[in-house]
């Protein structure tokens, strides 16, 4: 009962990520939102590691942060940013929720392995499900739509690529992990500001929702996160929330189901 309430909180709350993203990304420009939300989130590790007496040897594992830092938090953040100057939160929440369905392709192919009968399942699934959503934002915005829905899943693809690294990566603890990985996104983000500025006068409301961003994402939450951020993009932004959107959901949450087990698993006990 305890992991299922933490699992939907955890959801709950990276839902809402959808929601200040979309809030705050048109007026700071995606590079500098993300500079400031990856920026924040290494301070506060920074803060942690003294407490906990951990030492992060940054430069001895540069590389292995460079390249989490990028599939993991750069690179994903910064696309699904651009893609929420057009798109809608309960459709960046879908999109996102399809990093679980990339994760098993991605490893499949890493490792060389078939896919099972459940993944195969879940891909079907997963595809329609986006198939149904893209199809009708794209009918719904018109052409602007398709470069951020096609941003927006390279973004998911990307968590994907960072999961299948992590597996094979050296061996670092999950703390200095993240701790790490958030001081190289800095870096790999800096670069980009003076090519996307801010654009808007920064409101006290901005400020609130980038600081309400949550800095990590976790697959194994993933598939129920679209369903807060279609409950908080209704709520708080009163954007419509159509039928396509439902059945998009349904679909890809439960193609992730198949693709992470958890449907098998489920089945299992109800059948014991």
């Amino acid at each position: 009962m305890v992991n299922i309430l933490s699992l939907f909180t955890l959801a709950a709350l990276w839902g809402g990520s959808f929601l200040f993203v979309r809030i705050a990304a048109n007026p700071l420009g995606p590079a500098v939102l993300i500079e400031v939300r990856v920026a924040f989130a290494a301070l506060t590790l920074l803060v942690v590691s003294f407490f906990l007496k951990k030492s992060l040897r940054f430069i001895s594992n540069i590389k292995h942060f460079l390249i989490l830092g990028l599939f993991n938090s750069a690179l994903p953040f910064l696309l699904f940013a651009y893609s929420a100057q057009v798109l809608n939160v309960s459709t960046l929440a879908v999109l996102n929720s399809t990093a679980p369905i990339w994760g098993a392709i991605i490893g499949a192919i890493w490792t060389r392995t078939r896919l099972s009968k459940d993944v195969i399942f879940g891909l079907i699934f997963g595809m329609i499900g986006v198939s149904v959503l893209v199809g009708w934002e794209a009918i719904n915005i018109g052409d602007e739509a398709i470069i951020p829905i096609i941003t927006a899943l390279i973004g998911a693809f990307s968590y994907g690529v960072a999961t299948n690294y992590a597996k094979n990566a050296p061996s670092v603890e999950p703390f200095n992990n993240a701790h790490g990985s958030m001081w190289a996104s800095v870096l790999l983000v800096l670069p980009l500001v003076p090519f996307m500025p801010i654009r808007e006068e920064v409101t006290s409301d901005i400020i609130a929702a980038v600081f309400a961003l949550g800095a990590s994402s976790a697959l194994t939450v993933t598939f129920i996160i679209p369903v807060f951020g279609i409950l908080w993009g209704y709520l708080f932004l009163g954007e419509t929330v159509g039928v396509n959107a439902i059945i998009g959901t349904i679909l890809v949450v439960i193609g992730t189901m198949f693709v992470t087990g958890f449907a098998s698993k489920f089945m299992s006990k109800k059948c014991v």
